[in-house]
């Protein structure tokens, strides 16, 4: 394989079919995931449900190799996370008001700019934090294990179709025939909204999250909002508005300060500990835990040259023969991206190093959170680059939601394609076919998650962006009250410092944040779908049935469900704008 030229590679594994099956998947994951980061205020790794995909579309059509698969899903999930990057910053500027400051062509330049310093990183770094390190990026390796067991094509074919059509056909029957209401049970708590969500992806989020995970969020929810809101102004402690504002701030503060506690645990400590270890071997590192400024700064860091050398020093490099991707086209991409940074995004030069400098530091801080946890809080690395540019330069509050939103995006795709890599490393694709694939579905995915936004707020308008709004956009409004000022600064403080500890500690701060922040019938509802979880395993385990093989059924159809009711929202979308226009 090292041998072989670079274009029989790609041949090999790079498909006609792969690539096609993948763009047609990549537009409708891409889209999908722009309404679930909005609706549910969170956004599940696709890489599982595109591995699942890929296998048996590809099997359909008479392909079976697992190097072709593993490419396919590859462009399908890669522009999920410029989406995600997208919908966790800038509908925070709808919900400041300032919608008419932003155009649909400096949309396109956020996630293009993030893009390419997304692909660029990664391709620098790829050596150091796949091949060269023992991160387990346990997303990647999940995805390599569903594409090794390869089982009964199919049967999960018509789990994975069937529950998407039958979520699908809720949505329609609730959203556009009005047969099924949304919410149900409502009490008169005040100021806290009560109900179910009648919302099978929210109850797939819930049955996805796992046990430990949602045990967390419901407890977030109860102290946020039976406790200090309902308990506090039961007692007289506080109005309702002040009761809202403190909880709003203390789970924004728990949500940034999981991401702190990440950055803490698994990119300063290991840091820490490689520097100790380092001074007491003479210098002798560990692999194990990777620097981002080195991996960048490093004479080794870089892409290899075509002999197999490194591209700085020409040493032989015999554990990567060949380059991710041409050093020429990289430097192009990044002098693409600066262009994009300060002629349609209009920041000042200063601005635009700064941005391009820290996408490459902060992208590695991704992947070795991802590799570590499988936690990727893209939103807080644009949130800190945010602030910092914030304190040097004169920009407005609109330009520094692109920062956030530039940083997001790169962030976002170095975990997806670090995962990805890391993927191919146990199944054997090619990192070239690997990063090729990638850089199809990313750029594919800025065109397509900006125009699955603009038709979102063309079909609903702004004011359906917000806490209590239609699209609850949990990040973006942490960045949007970050930018404007939180209500209650003390209980930001309070919740930044809890959700540090609390992530050291091994607690899930993160779904404790999103308990408190939610509405409280987005919690109850997600709960009730951890509810169906705990019966479907008993009900499996009293049937006598194979827990592995029930488990994977169960994710099967939960991931359909999940993926049928965010299309159908899109297309609906979509349909309304078509037939605003036409009328």
């Amino acid at each position: 394989m090292q041998d072989q030229p670079v274009r029989r590679v790609l041949r090999g594994q790079l498909s006609v079919a792969g690539i096609l099956i993948g763009c047609v998947g990549c537009v409708i994951i891409t889209a999908s995931s722009v309404y679930t980061a909005l609706k549910m205020g969170s956004l599940p790794w696709p890489t599982i449900f595109t591995s699942i995909t890929a296998l048996v579309l590809l099997r359909a059509v008479g392909r079976t190799s697992l190097n072709e698969a593993n490419i396919t899903q590859v462009i399908m999930s890669a522009g999920s996370m410029v989406a995600g990057g997208l919908a966790f910053t800038i509908p925070g500027v709808w919900i400041l008001g300032a919608a008419d400051e932003v155009s649909v062509g400096e949309m396109l330049g956020v996630a293009l700019a993030g893009t390419l310093l997304g692909l660029v990183c990664t391709a620098v770094i790829r050596r150091r934090f796949v091949e060269e390190s023992d991160l387990e990026y346990p997303i990647g390796t999940a995805a390599a294990e569903t594409l090794l067991a390869s089982r009964d094509g199919g049967a999960t074919g018509k789990r994975l179709f069937g529950s998407m059509a039958v979520a699908g056909i809720w949505c329609v029957a609730r959203d556009v025939l009005g047969l099924i209401p949304s919410l149900v049970g409502q009490l008169g708590v005040p100021g806290v909204a009560m109900g179910l969500q009648l919302s099978p992806m929210r109850w797939a989020v819930g049955f996805l999250a796992g046990r430990r995970s949602i045990i967390w969020w419901a407890i977030g929810a109860a102290v946020g909002w039976l406790g200090i809101v309902a308990g506090g102004t039961a007692l007289g402690l506080a109005d309702v508005p002040t009761a809202q504002g403190i909880v709003s701030s203390l789970g924004m503060g728990l949500m940034m300060g999981s991401g702190a506690g990440v950055v803490v645990k698994d990119v300063v400590l290991p840091l820490a500990r490689r520097h100790v270890f380092a001074r007491a071997h003479d210098g002798a590192g560990d692999a194990g835990s990777v620097s981002p400024l080195r991996t960048v700064l490093s004479s080794h860091g870089g892409a290899t040259g075509a002999s197999g050398s490194c591209g700085t020093c020409g040493e032989a490099d015999p554990a990567s023969p060949a380059p991710t991707a041409p050093r020429g086209l990289l430097a192009l991409m990044v002098a693409a991206a600066a262009l994009v940074l300060g002629i349609v995004l209009r920041l000042e030069p200063a601005v635009c190093v700064v941005i391009v400098a820290l996408s490459f530091v902060t992208a590695a801080m991704s992947a070795q959170s991802v590799g570590q946890s499988g936690i990727d809080p893209m939103e807080i690395f644009g949130l800190i680059v945010l602030l910092f540019v914030a304190a040097f330069s004169a920009s407005t509050q609109v330009q520094l939601f692109f920062v956030a939103g530039v940083i997001a995006v790169a962030c976002g795709l170095a975990g997806d394609v670090m995962s990805d890599f890391k993927t191919g490393q146990i199944v054997g694709t090619d990192p070239r076919a690997l990063w090729v694939g990638q850089a199809i579905g990313a750029l594919l995915g800025t065109v397509v998650a900006v125009a699955a936004m603009v038709a979102l707020v063309a079909a609903y308008g702004t004011d359906a962006f917000g806490t209590d709004a239609l699209f609850v956009a949990a990040q973006a409004n942490v960045v949007a009250t970050m930018v404007a000022g939180v209500p209650s600064a003390p209980a930001f403080a309070a919740g930044l410092a809890a959700g540090c500890a609390l992530y050291l500690a091994g607690i899930p701060a993160m779904m404790v944040g999103l308990g408190v922040y939610l509405p409280f019938y987005m919690s109850f509802s997600t709960v009730a779908g951890a509810v169906m979880r705990w019966v479907y395993d008993r009900v499996a385990a009293a049937r006598g049935a194979d827990a592995d093989a029930a488990e994977e059924a169960g994710v099967v159809v939960a991931s359909g469900v999940l993926g049928g009711e965010s299309i159908v929202g899109v297309i609906i979308a979509f349909a309304s704008v078509a037939t605003g226009l036409l009328a």
